[in-house]
């Protein structure tokens, strides 16, 4: 397997462009924790849309529990809200988000499921719909990958092209529902051998998170030597989901980038931008996630040609 060292170009933004030329992305996410022990998750799919957002894309729309809609709107008023129908116990009915979902596809160019979407019976269709549909790329992240490890030979359902963004733990739910061997918390080898083996079972791109980042494809793979500690914190990762579906959004297939090479970019800008973050802090902890999310703009324009 080949290893990839050179970071991929991003192309200059043109200085006659409309909003139209950047790309759309709809982000799927939140939860709004009606049953005893599950959780309220409402600023997952607002940090995911920031994210998008601050990475470039010209529009964003999210999808969440309807309950809950208004709030996040508040949270991110730049982006369109769909909401989503929910049962009494606060999980997603699933035959009627069904045609949300498939607006959402018609209307946009990338998907982003998952960010704080809680689990349930609704919420496993919805992901299986959305990874199971062939006219837009989708960044599957958080629960909706948790979704995906709790399903029987769900790898038949993917025909999406995808990007899955697990941490260790995700990935090992995942490894161990895909019956591949590996540790995804080792050492470099044994997190680069476990992303390459998910990205050939599913052909999809894995994005192994954690300290060293590693992306793969199966054939080829990437890791990334930058990133702070500072990155080790709540939100990060949302933020993440959102700048790769951002990236996707702006660049494939117009101007040519791969998903892999959208994914590497990602990473490397979130790592870059908490670097930078890191570098005009005192103590380099404390971060707080919509600082790093300040810091995307110019992480980004670091990648860009001239």
């Amino acid at each position: 397997m080949d290893r990839i060292t050179t970071l991929p170009t991003l192309p200059p933004r043109p200085s006659n462009a409309h909003k139209g030329v950047f790309g759309s992305t709809a982000i799927i996410g939140g939860s709004v924790g009606s049953m005893p022990l599950r959780p309220r998750m409402l600023g997952a799919p607002a940090l995911a849309a920031e994210g998008a957002t601050r990475a470039g894309c010209g529009l964003v729309r999210v999808a969440v529990p309807a309950p809950m809609l208004n709030t996040v709107l508040e949270m991110c008023p730049f982006a369109t809200g769909y909401g989503l129908a929910v049962g009494a116990d606060g999980d997603l009915i699933a035959h009627e988000c069904a045609p949300v979902l498939d607006q959402l596809v018609d209307t946009n160019t990338t998907l982003v499921i998952g960010m704080g979407l809680g689990t349930g019976e609704g919420v496993t269709k919805l992901v299986l719909r959305a990874i199971g549909q062939r006219e837009i790329p989708v960044v599957v992240d958080a629960d909706a990958l948790n979704a995906l490890s709790g399903t029987i030979d769900f790898a038949a359902d993917m025909h999406a092209q995808a990007v899955l963004t697990p941490h260790p733990g995700e990935a090992r739910r995942l490894c161990s529902a895909l019956s591949i061997a590996g540790n995804p918390a080792g050492d470099d080898q044994e997190r680069t051998d476990v992303c390459a083996r998910l990205a050939q079972r599913l052909a999809c791109i894995v994005v192994l998170k954690g300290h060293r980042t590693v992306v793969s494809d199966g054939h080829q793979y990437w890791v990334c030597e930058r990133g702070h500690p500072c990155l080790a914190t709540g939100g990060t990762g949302d933020v993440l989901a959102g700048v790769i579906g951002s990236l996707i959004a702006q660049f494939t297939p117009g101007p040519g980038l791969s998903l892999m090479q959208c994914a590497i970019a990602g990473v490397q800008a979130h790592a870059v931008a908490g670097e930078r973050w890191a570098a005009g802090s005192d103590t380099g902890g404390g971060m707080l996630v919509t600082d790093l999310i300040e810091k995307i703009p110019a992480a980004i324009g670091s990648l860009r040609g001239s």
